[in-house]
């Protein structure tokens, strides 16, 4: 639960906290020198988190490892009370604060105990003033540097760089935030999944708020078209994780550019204004296959003129403003350096463009191109004519 305060900033200078590099570096050491971070992500209250932190945590003791309760908040659901009786907790460290006790987790109280596993709920929890760190998360950071793993529960609304498209979506201000870069650090996630409309009838049962919370809550937060969209932006956080799972993997085995999950779009560009034929064309590609869209740029080190500069500026001012991730290569050769490029980031729809040229600039194109299908063969390869 939030405490009403202004979220401190453990990043800025002389206050004590750790640059996220710092806190990466710390906690991410070779192999089985740190714990792992497993996060239950989900989409509003309501929708498991906490319910299926507890299940695994109740599977994890049976199967005789040493498990503990960091902190969970119930809220009083009979379910969720059920599980947290059947796991032991460690007890709540209480802090004044301007007269007023709060309740907060005990991290020495953990690191002393050492645990094999602890649970922690509301991982954007910002902790009271006095508490060892000022964010739950970085109690979490300390404790998976003392090798012990750590289950973690989080909405999705609290990922700080998805904070701005959750509140024009909802209306509804997140005071607490997660940086992105612990939710990169999470060996594993799992998604919460309850359909909007089940989670309306879990919300007019009382399974989630007071009888006399239910009404006002469906009608601001829970709306419907907030629920989908919510769960909408949830499910694609989760593929992008599963992506970056299976990016790791191919680097690790070296394997090859075939090994894909998802359609990735790339089109190479070049000065020309009729490049943004082309941007456009893997625009709607993209779209049309819910695809990732790349725009590539080879910079053979030529000098370009300075129409041609303003041309280039403004082609990648166009793929931008389309949502496309503009990348820079340097290569003498167009062909060996997006080749190199597709294949390492296992993109599967390529466009070049094609102008009408006759003689020795014909041939010396389809060189090009050839060279380039050797270099990434598993890449669907699409030419598009543009004036001359």
């Amino acid at each position: 639960m939030g405490t009403g305060m202004e979220p401190i900033n453990p990043f800025s200078e002389g206050g004590g906290g750790k640059t996220p590099e710092q806190w990466l570096e710390h906690v991410t050491p070779k192999e089985k020198d740190r714990g792992r971070l497993k996060v239950f992500l989900g989409y509003a209250p309501g929708v498991g988190k906490t319910f299926n932190m507890l299940s695994e945590g109740i599977r994890r003791l049976t199967r005789g490892e040493d498990v503990l309760i960091g902190i969970v908040e119930t809220h009083n659901r009979p379910s969720t009370v059920e599980l947290a009786e059947k796991l032991p907790a460690i007890a709540r460290r209480r802090l004044d604060y301007k007269g007023t006790l709060f309740d907060e987790m005990d991290i020495d109280a953990i690191l002393a105990r050492k645990p094999e596993v602890v649970l922690v709920d509301e991982l954007a929890h910002t902790n009271i003033e006095g508490s060892r760190h000022a964010k739950r998360y970085e109690d979490v950071m300390e404790l998976l540097a003392a090798k012990i793993d750590v289950l973690v529960t989080v909405n999705i609304q609290h990922i700080e760089s998805l904070t701005p498209q959750v509140q024009r979506l909802t209306g509804i201000t997140v005071r607490e935030t997660v940086p992105d870069w612990v939710l990169d650090r999470a060996d594993e996630i799992v998604l919460a999944d309850l359909t909007p409309e089940a989670l309306e009838e879990r919300m007019k049962r009382g399974d989630i708020y007071p009888a006399d919370r239910v009404e006002r809550a469906l009608s601001n937060f829970f709306r419907r078209g907030n629920l989908i969209a919510l769960r909408e932006i949830a499910l694609q956080q989760v593929t992008r994780a599963v992506d970056r799972t299976l990016d790791a993997y191919v680097t690790r085995k070296r394997l090859g550019g075939e090994w894909c999950v998802r359609e990735k779009v790339a089109v190479c560009i070049s000065p020309s204004p009729n490049a943004r034929q082309l941007i456009a064309r893997g625009a709607r590609l993209a779209e049309g296959l819910s695809a990732e869209l790349f725009v590539l740029h080879v910079n053979r080190g030529d000098t370009l003129t300075e129409e041609r500069a303003r041309s280039l500026a403004a082609n990648i001012r166009f793929a931008e403003n389309l949502g496309a991730r503009v990348v820079e290569l340097k290569n003498r050769s167009v062909a060996r350096a997006a080749s190199e490029f597709v294949s390492r980031e296992r993109i599967t729809q390529v466009i070049f463009g094609r102008s009408a040229v006759k003689g020795l600039k014909t041939y010396l194109y389809y060189f090009a191109i050839q060279r380039f299908m050797t270099g990434a063969p598993h890449a669907d390869l699409h030419i598009v004519t543009q004036e001359s």
